[in-house]
């Protein structure tokens, strides 16, 4: 993740007038086109069909095969390319940002490039040094999206470290930063010093390896609330004591079936919630505990609450309004682009900071990436039901010529 150095927020203080709660009732929607929302509706249902996510690389081979190169590309690029990318060229991705922001929404963009173990084409050095000009490229329409003309915000992206390097590299220089008296030019300060582009901009840097103990250390505190109060309070002490920003993407429900599928396949335990209530409870928890970092350390503490549920958001919200944090302060939400418009928008809309996670680049590149992170997040897809009741409804009210 990338960001540009400008100040997230002012003092904490009371929020002015009573709490009003916001409404996802797809109200919002009304701020978009119909044919948007026809897209929406169609490309939604057909990723919540498991067959389709399941053998997606398949059926774009097949469609390739059958209709070839050129009509197939349009087919994609009129449906599922079209609703969960930017585009191809920077006029494109700008283009989509100017969209995104006239709606209230901030752009968090995404380069779709990660090692594939089993293939030597993307494995090699040139493929990694092409990843870094890919990268790079990123960092320069990132930093030129913040300087464009509008109210300062900060410029997030996402950048895969197994982009660059060999996984198992990563777990070398995880295993060594680790080591009691490691050498400090490896230190994670040190990495992303070196990582730096001389942009101006700041590169906090997690290896792959360093991302899965964190997640499964995320997953163990999860079962024992006790200990993710203990652990947590610990890290955000000792990043506040050394003067360090301390920055927390909290997730809901992300990669549930991939994980429990590898503990399965390992013959390892399985530190997933055993269901809906004691995520919530678990969720709820670790919540309350980061917003009440934020509201006492401000712009030294960050939380990006990465959830597509409802519940989940409007908890979040309510509670910024008792803690005295601001909508436009060190708090904001993630959703991906394509989806959770009608919560996205209603956030947005109230003056919230909501970053859509923007993948762009070539349809031969991106397509296999949006397949794979959506057999990653199968529960997220099939999860969306709602938000397909409520295009649905918008769509037959503009059809019948229904008022507001």
């Amino acid at each position: 993740m990338v960001w540009t150095r400008v100040r997230l927020c002012g003092p904490s203080g009371p929020s002015a007038g009573g709490w009003r709660p916001l409404r996802f009732d797809g109200g919002a929607f009304r701020l978009k086109g119909t044919a948007e929302l026809a897209r929406a509706w169609l490309v939604l249902r057909l990723c919540a069909w498991p067959p389709a996510v399941a053998h997606g690389l398949a059926l774009q081979a097949w469609s390739r095969r059958v209709l070839g190169s050129r009509l197939s590309g349009a087919l994609l690029r009129a449906s599922v390319y079209g609703q969960f990318v930017a585009g191809e060229t920077a006029e494109e991705v700008e283009g989509c940002v100017r969209q995104l922001r006239a709606l209230g929404l901030q752009p968090l963009l995404a380069v779709p490039t990660e090692e594939e173990p089993e293939s030597a084409a993307k494995s090699s050095e040139a493929w990694y040094e092409g990843n870094l000009r890919a990268m790079l490229r990123c960092v320069d329409l990132s930093r030129a999206l913040a300087d464009a003309p509008g109210p300062a915000r900060n410029s997030l992206m996402q950048l895969k470290v197994t982009a660059l390097a060999s996984t198992q590299l990563c777990k070398d220089l995880s295993a060594w930063i680790q080591r009691p008296g490691g050498s400090s030019e490896l230190s994670p300060e040190g990495l992303a010093e070196a990582m730096d582009s001389g942009r101006g901009v700041q590169l906090p840097c997690l290896s792959a390896e360093q991302n899965r103990h964190l997640q499964a250390s995320l997953r163990r505190l999860h079962r024992v609330a006790q200990d993710t109060h203990k652990r947590l309070e610990w890290d955000a002490e000792a990043a506040h004591k050394a003067g360090l920003a301390f920055g927390v993407k909290l997730v809901r429900g992300a990669y549930l079936d991939k994980e429990r599928a590898v503990a399965q396949l390992q013959g390892t335990e399985d530190y997933t919630q055993p269901d809906y209530e004691a995520t919530s409870r678990s969720y709820s928890r670790c919540l309350e505990l980061m917003l009440r970092r934020v509201s006492r350390h401000g712009p030294l503490c960050h939380l990006m609450v990465a959830s597509h549920n409802e519940e989940s958001i409007g908890q979040a919200t309510k509670r910024m309004w008792e803690l005295g944090i601001p909508p436009e302060g060190p708090v904001c939400f993630g959703q991906l682009l394509g989806m959770c418009d009608h919560v996205s928008l209603a956030l947005g809309q109230a003056g919230y900071m909501v970053y859509k996670s923007i993948p762009y680049g070539c349809l031969e590149e991106v397509i296999p990436y949006l397949i794979r992170r959506a057999q990653e997040n199968r529960s997220v897809l099939q999860g969306a039901r709602r938000e397909q009741a409520l295009l649905s409804q918008e769509l037959w009210r503009r059809l019948l010529g229904r008022k507001a």
